[in-house]
């Protein structure tokens, strides 16, 4: 089984995913948003610190879901950072 997931990486996360592969190629089954993450630390672990804080949200095709939340094969992954406002 190869899933093809879609990464997007919002606000200052994008500023610590340079020169990570925007599609990755999985080759297990029940990938979810929490090991693509482990699985993106394991190359960049400035990234994989940003993408730990507890404010980081993930959404898979632009839905906001759990870090336990099932990817399918062509779903985009979206990493959003935390948001201020007043």
């Amino acid at each position: 089984v190869k899933l093809l997931i879609k990464l997007l990486f919002f606000g200052r996360l994008g500023d610590f995913s340079e020169n990570i592969e925007l599609n990755i190629k999985c080759v297990e089954i029940g990938v979810t948003p929490n090991k693509v993450r482990s699985l993106l630390s394991e190359d960049n672990a400035n990234l994989g610190k940003e993408l730990a804080a507890a404010q980081v949200l993930v959404a898979v095709n632009k839905v906001i879901v759990g870090w336990d939340y099932p990817i399918n094969d062509g779903d985009e992954l979206a990493f959003l950072p935390p948001v201020t406002g007043g």
